[in-house]
């Protein structure tokens, strides 16, 4: 098992790209945007080749109360586990342990096959393939 990527959430995307580009040495990928939701993001890949996803949405970028959006901080952390079968099987696993399950093994709308749960705090994890 190797962690795959960690996601921030942020105000500024484009701040934090250029923050993270010229203090990090980070490379940006195209940017992802999902009108639908607001939402758009960055993948920046590092000199080891680890990557931060910078992530923002409208309730960010506006000065409005969250409620049940997000916030600005970390959203979550990924773990590779090698292929589609490995993440239902892992997914099944923490499911039946009573984990709590946020979302079942699917394909999302930027093509990774994941799952995602919850830690006993809360903290959202994927599992990608």
């Amino acid at each position: 098992m190797k962690m795959n990527h960690v996601g921030l959430w942020v105000r500024d995307l484009e701040k934090m790209k250029f923050f993270y580009e010229t203090y990090f040495n980070g490379k940006a990928g195209e940017k992802y945007i999902n009108e639908n939701k607001g939402f758009s993001s960055y993948f920046l890949r590092f000199d080891d080749d680890t990557r931060l996803e910078l992530m923002t949405k409208i309730c960010l970028r506006e000065a409005r109360p969250w409620g049940e959006e997000p916030g600005p901080g970390f959203a979550h952390i990924a773990f590779s586990s090698g292929s589609a079968e490995a993440v239902r099987l892992l997914t099944d696993r923490l499911t039946r342990d009573g984990v709590a399950l946020v979302s079942a093994p699917r394909v999302t709308g930027d093509g990774y096959y994941e799952s995602v749960i919850a830690d006993p705090e809360g903290n959202h994890v994927e599992i990608t393939i």
